[in-house]
């Protein structure tokens, strides 16, 4: 047999990559149909079952669809890739970059991506329970005898799904994709089953039934655009995961499975409910014939699973964005694959959603009364994205400022439109993803700004480098002791604070004195031959830089074996790292209020060690402690 020619290859690597993409990109917004249309025509919202309301809710949720997930995410957004990377804060980055040193819009461009950064955190809460609740709610339409078990059984798989991050999803990975392509090929079949019945519910692909729907139930219309939103909700979780799959396999799946399905599912649903209006209860599951209603109910459980890890994950990759972009203390990330860096476990991020989706699910009970909840965060990463990608499209790309307003007018109109129905849900459990978000906002915001300002109380006091190397070379009293030393510090031109409190305690300097200095990148990644720039200075000094990317962990020790190719090596068992921990007093003159400046303290004293961050050998670590004044 021949071997597969480049093309076969590639060719089976865009399948493979297609099918995984389906597992992990399209799990939320595949399992939407679970409840949408059920809320859409909520008695509480108000809007009369008739033939013409089925029509134009129907004609809403698909234009909702074409709009925001097909025009906005899948073929503008993603545009907007950071060397191949998406997600709000690579967005956030990419748009800093491209607005340049002007210090008033960049500092406006990182509070709206912060905004949609932490409201993303909100949105990790709801949308496993509102998931796995709409699943195991199915129960009850088989018989009502099982209402009371459905709250416990959502308990149970949500307890046992966060038990297993640590272990890594690699193994239950292979399965996403099968799984996934077996629900949308189901949800498909269904709908069509139904549209073949009533093919006349296709005329909703008519935008205009959706606008005179609009037009004719004005504040109730609006009302129902905040439930309309729950069809878009997976749409950010395209672009966020587009640096795991790349562009093409995420679009092609969209094409090909993912957007049929879901228009025939929702077709599907607004057809039964035409026929047998009583099916508004639960038309999703009410399309199914009476012996698969139970197969349904666990196929759509595990395919709420699979939309569950996916936001876990996502959850996990922001939040060590944030820690590798400096918004946030040192986490402790652990990786559960040796091949894929992406597959990591965060415990603090872990155990943190947990508990808050316990709290939702006891709290609301329900599906429904969730929806009420659901829809502000999403909506308000959307707007957020949006932004963020008109600013990359205008100063970037250089597209025409008319194309770039038209296209904001459009896309800014519809999140705006969405975000003000869900603020309509404030009070009845809308306040819930906007609490996470302002106090994961404030913590973010906090830990910055006060990494800036210790930053520049440091440098205060700091000796200019070149100085204190005049001084040592002019020095004929300066003993040096075997081995090498290592100091890690933030500004390579200053001396760092440790080697000062070392000289003075110690009156002694080592053979050979490292100055390391770690940056982090406004881009993924940093290849491992652009790693490292080592300087030799005089009189046994050197400097090293080494350069990450935010989706990249330090590791020093794998940082020294590179510095062979400069020359340098060094034996573990001779070197001995230095390490400043700083301890931080409130100020007399604040540069930021008194609670905030506690609360960095806080934040700080929680951080995982140097040590642990660095992945540096515990036994050959010194810590020296100073006192800063914030």
């Amino acid at each position: 047999m021949a071997a597969d020619t480049p093309d076969k290859t590639d060719m089976k690597r865009l399948a493979g990559l297609s099918l995984a993409a389906l597992g992990v990109v399209y799990g939320d917004i595949g399992t939407s149909p679970l409840y949408t249309l059920k809320e859409c025509f909520n008695p509480a919202h108000g809007a009369p079952l008739t033939p013409e309301n089925i029509y134009g809710i129907a004609s809403l949720v698909f234009w909702a669809i074409i709009i925001v997930v097909t025009l906005k995410y899948v073929l503008f957004v993603m545009r907007a890739d950071n060397r191949g990377e998406g997600g709000i804060l690579a967005l956030l980055a990419l748009a800093m970059r491209a607005t340049g040193t002007d210090k008033r819009r960049t500092g406006l461009l990182a509070s709206l991506g912060l905004a949609g950064a932490a409201l993303f955190f909100g949105d990790g809460m709801i949308t496993p329970a509102i998931s796995v609740l709409s699943a195991v709610e199915g129960l009850e339409v088989g018989t009502p005898m099982f209402q009371p078990f459905v709250v416990p059984i959502t308990l149970a798989v949500l307890v046992v799904l966060f038990a297993i991050q640590s272990h890594g999803t690699e193994i239950v990975g292979r399965l996403f994709g099968p799984v996934m392509t077996v629900w949308f090929i189901t949800i498909a079949t269904l709908g069509l089953i139904e549209v073949i019945g009533h093919p006349s519910i296709l005329a909703a692909i008519n935008p205009a039934y959706g606008a005179v729907f609009l037009v004719n139930h004005g504040w109730i219309g609006f009302v129902v655009l905040g439930s309309v939103v729950l069809a878009v909700t997976g749409g950010e979780a395209l672009y966020a995961d587009m640096g795991h799959f790349g562009k093409l396999p995420i679009q092609l799946s969209w094409f090909v499975l993912v957007l049929p399905a879901l228009t025939l599912s929702y077709f599907g649903q607004a057809a039964l409910i035409l026929d047998q209006p009583e099916a508004v209860s639960n038309p999703f599951y009410l399309l199914a014939p009476d012996w698969a209603l139970y197969p349904l109910v666990a196929l759509s459980t595990l395919a709420t699973v699979i939309a569950s890890q996916a936001v876990i994950s996502g959850v996990f990759s922001l939040s060590r964005q944030a820690v590798q972009l400096g918004y946030s203390p040192r986490l402790d990330i652990r990786h559960t694959s040796d091949e894929e860096e992406g597959q990591i476990y965060i415990p603090r991020a872990n155990w943190g959603l947990l508990l808050g989706i316990i709290a939702l699910v006891v709290g609301f009970k329900s599906s429904s009364n969730l929806a009420a909840a659901y829809g502000i965060a999403v909506t308000g990463t959307m707007a957020t994205t949006t932004l963020l990608a008109l600013v990359v499209a205008r100063t970037m790309w250089k597209w025409p400022l008319g194309l770039c307003i038209g296209l904001g007018v459009i896309f800014l109109a519809i999140d705006f439109a969405f975000l003000g129905a869900n603020l309509l849900k404030v009070a009845h459990g809308g306040w819930f993803p906007l609490a996470v978000g302002a106090i994961m906002f404030l913590l973010m915001a906090t830990w910055r700004r006060g990494r800036v300002i210790l930053a520049k109380r440091l440098a205060e006091g700091a000796m200019p480098l070149d100085l204190f190397l005049k001084q040592v070379k002019d020095s004929e009293n300066t003993l040096r002791v075997r081995g090498t030393a290592i100091f890690m510090t933030g500004d390579p031109d200053t001396v760092p604070i440790a080697l000062l409190h070392n000289m003075k305690h110690n009156k002694a300097l080592h053979q050979r004195v490292v100055f390391m200095t770690v940056v982090t990148e406004d881009i993924p990644r940093i290849p491992a031959r652009d790693r490292v720039v080592v300087e030799g200075l005089a009189e046994g000094f050197y400097r090293i830089t080494v350069r990450y990317g935010f989706f990249q962990e330090p590791d020093i020790p794998k940082v020294l074996r590179l510095c062979k190719a400069f020359g340098l090596e060094f034996d573990m068992m001779d070197t001995s790292f230095f390490l400043g921990r700083e301890t931080v007093v409130p100020s007399v003159h604040p540069e930021m209020a008194e609670w905030r400046e506690r609360l960095y303290v806080v934040m700080g004293r929680n951080a995982v060690s140097a040590t642990d961050f660095f992945r540096i050998p515990a036994g050959r670590v010194v810590e020296l402690g100073i006192q800063v004044q914030m």
